[in-house]
């Protein structure tokens, strides 16, 4: 990059870090363009030369922080042996609950209630890196679909069961995998998801002493259900 592209790069990533502490002292309705203008010692004006909107730069955060977790996540499953979908699964799940918990504002901004009047763009960036996130859950359950096929291949979904985007993707991806294949998927992403949400939200703490045991003994659960 030239020194001036250098220098606006900064910038840009500097807005984004004003933003993110924004996020932390008082939850995602804190971020707005002036607040960060004020953070950061400049004028409106000139944060709007970055970013046009705040809807914008929520935008932006959105797909830097999908692509982030989909880094840690496919680095979990790259640890395991290609030939043991048990073990990625696992180390899948223990990596998803990582990050969560040590980065429950990043979470709740990508995962959690949308920011009031928060419209993405139509073509949005953050689009592309939840795919990332989407194709690693499929990857492992068509790892897992041999063992899994006579578990559920009869169970009673058609390709009209889901929008035509995912069922796009999904053939592209994994053109082995039938409808009830993908049904399967969205399963085990609520699986993944489940414990974890509760714990970040402050839900499962009051009931129990240890999170991570119940959480690991879910995704044991999970593993035996895929027939692995």
């Amino acid at each position: 990059m030239t020194r001036r592209e250098r220098l606006r790069a900064e910038t840009a990533a500097e807005i984004k870090s004003v933003a993110l502490k924004l996020m932390y002292e008082g939850g995602p309705g804190a971020i707005s363009l002036r607040a960060i203008a004020r953070e950061m010692g400049m004028t409106a004006g000139a944060i709007y030369g970055y970013f046009d909107t705040r809807d914008d730069l929520i935008t932006a955060l959105i797909a830097d922080l999908y692509n982030a977790f989909a880094d840690t996540l496919d680095a979990a499953r790259a640890a395991e042996p290609e030939d043991d979908p048990a073990a990625r699964i696992i180390a899948h799940g223990l990596a998803f609950r990582r990050w969560a918990i040590d980065y429950p504002a990043e979470f709740r901004l990508v995962y959690g209630d949308p920011l009031p009047d928060y419209q993405p763009p139509e073509q949005s960036p953050a689009i592309e890196a939840e795919q990332r996130l989407c194709k690693g859950v499929a990857d492992m359950v068509a790892a897992a679909w041999p063992r899994a096929a006579a578990m559920y291949a009869k169970d009673d979904f058609s390709w009209d069961d889901f929008t035509s985007v995912l069922a796009g993707l999904i053939r592209e991806w994994h053109p082995e995998l039938p409808p009830a294949g993908v049904a399967l998927c969205l399963r085990v992403w609520g699986r993944l998801h489940g414990l974890v949400a509760l714990e970040v939200y402050g839900h499962l703490r009051p009931h129990v002493t240890d999170p991570t045991k119940h959480y690991l003994a879910e995704l044991h659960d999970l593993v035996r259900s895929l027939g692995l």
